[in-house]
């Protein structure tokens, strides 16, 4: 069985996430592609797409959410992502146990002996006249028949769980700050969620298997938990085992993939990229050694942005006060950092963020 070290893991990952070079792909086909972005940081998707699309700019994702063409709604890990609303309705109820599952989990005691489906029959009741309403509204209108659990706890539980919500625009949309409407994902894109197929077969586990192969491949069992939070999903690979490759990684975990998937050559180089805090190419996968070294796995979940150079997190970076802040995780060669610093410089001019000055730290 061939081996795949962390650099060829890599390079496959970073030409799956359109990292090597940029795609001429339109809005909806990359976040299709790319199974959704994390994004419940509002803005964070902008420079992700940036950063992975040829000549984006920020009014294509506008379109694509007033458009309804994408949606930004809880989903993998329940956590707000950014995904197109054929994705949206064809994933949902396959993630409504895992949902209902993580909320529990969160404030199992403070939902304890409430009936979940009398409460989110409730909220659907509220949200018939289609009227958006922050989580607050709707909170109000059922807090009389359970006024046991806090407020946000049962706000949490009808949009992130029992519910599925829309986040309507102008949330989300560039350089807008508003706050939260949720409004049901049904009424938003005018059909129903795709009901959950007979039988055990699993048809949509089988379709996710192949979906996150094709955005993060090759990748373990473990991976693709990690990136979605489901639960039954080794059948689903058990189903579609006769149609993938199998490798292994240089720890010996077994690796899958889409036979005709592109693994580049280990030495395919790769560019300086900027990514956003949450993103796919870190989040999509249980063991990151093939992005990140082990003593800054935490930047990954620490809500930092990060820069990638020759496919690794070498820095983070923020933008404060007028300045474009680059931290090193490590020494940069004097050409790694003249690279960085053009593609810094084009980052700033897309921010457009009145960013006069472009500093890099020192690393002791």
């Amino acid at each position: 069985m061939t081996v795949l070290d962390d650099r060829a893991l890599n390079r496959a990952g970073l030409a799956r996430q359109h990292l090597l070079t940029r795609a001429d792909a339109s809005v909806p086909d990359a976040v299709a592609h790319l199974c959704g972005m994390q994004a419940q940081e509002p803005q964070e998707p902008f420079i992700g797409l940036w950063s992975r699309l040829a000549g984006f700019t920020p009014g294509r994702l506008d379109e694509a959410m007033t458009g309804r063409t994408v949606v930004r709604t809880h989903l993998m890990r329940r956590t707000v992502h950014l995904v197109t609303a054929g994705d949206a309705l064809a994933w949902r109820a396959r993630h409504d146990s895992m949902l209902r599952g993580r909320v529990l989990g969160t404030y199992r005691r403070e939902l304890a002996g409430i009936d979940l489906d009398e409460v989110a029959a409730a909220g659907r009741a509220v949200m018939t006249d289609q009227r958006p309403r922050t989580m607050r509204e709707l909170v109000q209108a059922l807090e009389d028949r359970w006024p046991g659990p806090p407020r946000r706890v049962l706000g949490e539980l009808v949009v992130a769980a029992l519910v599925p919500m829309v986040q309507l625009p102008p949330r989300g949309l560039w350089r807008q700050s508003a706050g939260v409407r949720n409004v049901p994902l049904a009424s938003w894109l005018g059909r129903d969620i795709d009901p959950l197929p007979a039988g055990d077969d699993d048809p949509v586990g089988r379709h996710l298997v192949r979906r996150y192969l094709a955005a993060h491949g090759p990748a373990a069992g473990a991976d693709l938990r990690a990136w979605c939070g489901l639960t039954g999903l080794p059948a689903a690979v058990r189903a579609v085992r006769e149609e993938l490759v199998v490798f292994r990684d240089a720890r010996g975990r077994e690796l899958f993939d889409l036979p005709d998937a592109p693994r580049p050559h280990p030495d395919t180089p790769a560019p300086v990229r900027f990514l956003p805090a949450f993103d796919n190419a870190l989040l999509g996968y249980h063991d990151r050694s093939r992005i990140v070294d082990a003593a800054h796995l935490g930047v990954s979940v620490a809500g930092h942005r990060t820069v990638l150079v020759d496919g690794r997190v070498a820095a983070t970076w923020a933008v404060r006060d007028d300045r474009l802040r680059i931290s090193p995780l490590r020494r940069l060669t004097a050409l790694e950092e003249d690279e960085v610093r053009a593609e810094a410089r084009e980052l700033a001019a897309f921010l457009d963020e009145r960013i006069e000055h472009l500093h890099i730290d020192t690393v002791a």
